[in-house]
């Protein structure tokens, strides 16, 4: 199938859903809040707001901050994309060397307001999150009640395959289109949608690999020549040899099998993880090479997802349901979402 026409149903990995419901049936519906990785210096150039919002997407925000602030907009840090449709708790940082505490009290409404501020003295870099705390509720749930906190409490035992969500690819994939017909010679002046269209032809090959890997059930097992992933790093090792001790270590989380974000250099995966992955994006030379040219070098991402602290309580007498729990930053709640429910059109 080509990438530029629709996105793949990627496959799950207990099987078909077993229950349909609606989502963000209001924005308040989808709640997100960022854990930072770190503590505020509480000193320095730039500025640290945590800003809860509500219908706006991230690059919308950073806009709107730099607008009120007076500052270029590339002077905005955040650690990452958050939802629209959605009410997000997110950080924000606002290089202001030599320059006083803006009054945010003329840009807050509705939509946006300033929890917290606090000085700091780097801008925020991509990713610096420990974690995202989800708070999702599932309207009109149609399923048999106990099949389905059957399927929770095996997610919450086992994790789910940590694909890229499908709002990573655009609308009906457009950003794999135009990332397609960037690699083609089309000149993208704009380096934030230059930016996303990497990002978008990047995911699509990490997908690739790991549905291969659900299809033949060994998304969440090691194989020879594993890259296997630290918890919490992205640093990682080869597993030349499965013995003993990376068995342990897998089964207590703190290794997890990893799949390429592809770049300039040779696979750093080895043996039968390096043939799977090698056979899975075989037909993809256009976003590989593409991906080559722009200058990005191998990366991994860890192929099993952990669902943390997850919980769930039915109200409106069983037709609704709440879900909680904790995802890794740069993770998706749709990944978690599509091995329970499927959505009906429209």
């Amino acid at each position: 199938m080509s990438p530029a026409s629709t996105l793949p149903d990627w496959s799950r990995a207990f099987g078909p859903s077993i229950a349909s419901a609606h989502i963000r049936s209001c924005a308040e519906d989808f709640r997100v809040d960022e854990e930072l990785s770190f503590a505020p210096d509480g000193e320095g150039e730039h500025l640290l707001l945590q800003v809860r919002k509500r219908n706006r997407n991230t690059d919308q925000v950073a806009r709107q901050l730099a607008r009120h602030a007076g500052v270029r907009a590339r002077d905005v840090g955040y650690c990452g994309l958050k939802d629209r449709v959605a009410v997000t708790t997110q950080w924000f940082s606002l290089w202001l060397p030599g320059m006083p505490d803006p009054d945010w009290s003329s840009l807050e409404d509705e939509e946006v307001q300033i929890l917290a501020q606090v000085r700091h003295r780097k801008k925020l870099p991509r990713g610096a999150l420990r974690a995202n705390h989800f708070t999702l509720v599932l309207r009109e749930v149609q399923g048999e009640r106990e099949a389905l906190e059957r399927r929770l409490q095996t997610i919450s035992e086992q994790g789910v395959p940590n694909y890229f969500g499908e709002q990573r690819f655009g609308r009906n994939g457009s950003n794999l289109q135009a990332a397609q017909a960037m690699f083609a010679g089309r000149r993208v002046k704009d380096r934030h949608l230059r930016g996303l269209y990497l990002s978008a032809a990047r995911s699509f090959l990490f997908n690739e690999v790991l549905a291969v890997r659900v299809r033949e059930s060994n998304w969440n097992q090691v194989l020879p020549g594993e890259a296997l992933m630290l918890a919490g790093s992205r640093s990682f090792f080869v597993a030349d040899e499965i013995d003993d001790d990376i068995k342990r270590r897998f089964a207590e989380g703190d290794v997890q099998p990893s799949g390429p974000l592809w770049g300039r250099g040779s696979l750093p995966s080895q043996a039968d993880a390096a043939i799977l992955e090698q056979r899975a994006l075989d037909s993809h030379g256009v976003f590989r090479e593409g991906l080559e040219s722009a200058g990005l070098r191998q990366e991994r991402r860890a192929l099993r997802l952990p669902v943390n602290a997850l919980q769930w309580r039915w109200h409106a007498e069983g037709k609704d349901m709440q879900l909680r729990f904790t995802l890794p930053a740069g993770c998706y709640a749709t990944a978690v979402l599509r091995e329970l429910i499927s959505t009906p059109a429209g």
